[in-house]
């Protein structure tokens, strides 16, 4: 009954029909599925490339920050390389016991990435700015996120 009232989340877009010119900034949620689904769909890459080199904000919280993993190009070289973020970490993937039972950790594959990753303590709230890329790292982070997305907007 909730989606009733938003005919929009009834009917996505295909990442590959999404310009991010259409939009004033462009965010990833967390989550295991956008974690498989997104750390190397080329798609979703393109919109992160694209939305990086035009200035406006891109805001990725939680497991959704493997996302920036699909810009990784055959040499292992990314666009990302150098930048500061951050994201779920090994410590937190520890502490619900995903970390024993997963093929990959997120924070492993961000520092082979070659970006620099920072965390708080587990389960703190921490955001990361670095440009126009706005990462937060666990779900306690996502109002300070969206507060830092919403002040780059101009609507805070």
């Amino acid at each position: 009954a909730l989606l009733d009232g938003a005919a929009a989340l009834r009917r996505p877009v295909a990442l590959a029909d999404v310009d991010p010119a259409d939009y004033a900034a462009v965010f990833y949620p967390g989550g295991h599925g956008p974690m498989e689904d997104l750390s190397g769909d080329r798609e979703s890459a393109r919109v992160i490339t694209e939305t990086l080199g035009s200035g406006r904000p891109l805001a990725l919280v939680c497991h959704g920050v493997a996302a920036l993993l699909a810009t990784e190009e055959t040499e292992g070289v990314s666009p990302l390389r150098g930048y500061q973020v951050t994201g779920f970490t090994k410590a937190e993937e520890a502490q619900t016991g995903f970390a024993e039972r997963a093929r990959w950790l997120l924070q492993d594959r961000l520092v082979a990435l070659g970006v620099r990753f920072t965390e708080a303590p587990a389960w703190s709230s921490h955001v990361v700015t670095d440009r126009n890329l706005l990462t937060g790292q666990n779900p306690g982070s996502s109002a300070e996120l969206a507060t830092a997305l919403l002040g780059r907007l101009g609507t805070v």
